[in-house]
């Protein structure tokens, strides 16, 4: 007799993939994860706000993050903990809850009232199909680093954020965003430590650019090397449809895959974050389009965890635990590992169409294309 007593509700539902309930993954790594995360942000660079939710299952925990930044203001930060449920529609931890209101639609954001002074209560309505990105699988040696797949929804945002500073009314005729899901495997929690130590400076360069157009969307995805060698490399076109009633289902077999894109970053001299970025979209047939993007407001993804020195994904807190921090983005040490990764709120432009969107990205280590030879040193001027 196997294990007892793992069952769940989704094993109601005729999804499984294996013989175990859907409580037992197939992998037993240590950093199998399954997350959904989102962002939100006005095209004029007023705001941007960035959700996440993970659950870790082989370390039994559940965690949660909420933050806001505003033009000329403060970023604020909500982080949550706690034993992972078995339960797996559960997706609450104290003050902070997600609910998925319509699969594949629409998902509602609620963070009560709690002694970070930060709280929301937002709906996210998608304007898109569901697009799915190529599996990303990273190596290590011999190891996957990271092996995991995503999809991608485009769409709009109503409610209301309460921060230390003020409100925030997010009007869906204003506020765009990005629904991101993704699950597999890669480095959680806290480093890993013994073995032999690596031969060479670890390193990671990545960039990941949504952005909203008029009709449509384009987004662009890149893991490089040190060198600048190409890991992943992916640009997709798909509709974007005026309301959520337009989208025709989970999927319109309508996103249009490029052959391949390229991307050309300038950075802001003594530092590691991009003053300006070119993405080349080049299709099976035609003619390239280059996306210019200039960033207009500067989002520290640690505000949800990544990289966060005490709040880092899939790090135990206790049984239940909430905490909360304010900062000012714009006096952090730009080249403080803790701050390297960064999404931006850009103005984006290909000579005559207008959107907008976000450029994330993270480029630690040695990187030849942009002349980084150590683990932190800084652009040239």
């Amino acid at each position: 007799m196997g294990n007892t007593g793992m069952l769940n509700k989704l094993d109601d539902y005729p999804i499984h993939q294996t013989p175990e309930p859907i409580a037992h993954l197939a992998s037993s790594d240590r950093n199998a994860y399954d997350r959904t995360w989102f962002n939100g942000y006005s095209p004029d660079g007023a705001y941007y706000f960035g959700v996440g939710m993970a659950i870790y299952p082989h370390r039994g925990i559940l965690d949660c993050a909420f933050s806001v930044v505003t033009r000329d203001g403060r970023q604020h930060c909500f982080f949550g903990s706690r034993r992972a449920p078995t339960e797996r529609t559960e997706m609450q931890v104290g003050p902070f809850r997600l609910e998925i209101l319509e699969p594949m639609k629409r998902t509602r954001l609620v963070l009560d009232d709690n002694e970070t002074g930060l709280s929301c209560d937002l709906t996210f309505s998608t304007r898109t199909a569901s697009i799915q990105e190529a599996r990303q699988t990273l190596w290590s040696g011999t190891r996957r680093a990271m092996d995991a797949t995503r999809f991608d929804q485009f769409g709009r945002w109503s409610g209301m954020i309460h921060t230390p500073d003020g409100d925030i009314a997010v009007d869906d005729k204003v506020c765009l965003g990005t629904k991101d899901r993704s699950w597999g495997v890669r480095g959680v929690g806290e480093p890993e430590t013994g073995g032999a130590p690596p031969k060479t400076l670890p390193s990671a360069f990545f960039l990941w650019a949504p952005i909203h157009w008029q009709d449509h969307i384009t987004h662009a995805i890149f893991f490089d090397g040190p060198r600048g060698e190409a890991l992943v490399r992916e640009g997709i076109v798909a509709p974007l449809y005026p309301t959520e009633a337009d989208v025709p289902g989970v999927e319109d077999g309508r996103d249009e895959r490029m052959a391949t894109a390229r991307h050309r970053v300038d950075y802001h001299p003594g530092t590691r974050l991009a003053r300006s970025a070119e993405i080349d979209l080049v299709p099976l047939v035609g003619d390239i389009r280059t996306l210019s993007l200039k960033p207009i407001l500067k989002f520290q993804m640690k505000g949800l965890g990544y990289m966060h020195p005490t709040w880092a994904q899939g790090t135990w807190h206790g049984e239940l635990a909430v905490n909360g921090e304010s900062f000012d983005p714009s006096q952090l040490d730009p080249l403080d590992p803790h701050n390297l990764h960064v999404q931006q709120v850009v103005e984006a432009t290909d000579g005559t169409r207008k959107g907008a969107g976000v450029l994330e990205q993270i480029v630690l280590g040695p990187y030849a294309p942009a002349g980084f030879t150590g683990m932190l040193d800084g652009a040239k001027a």
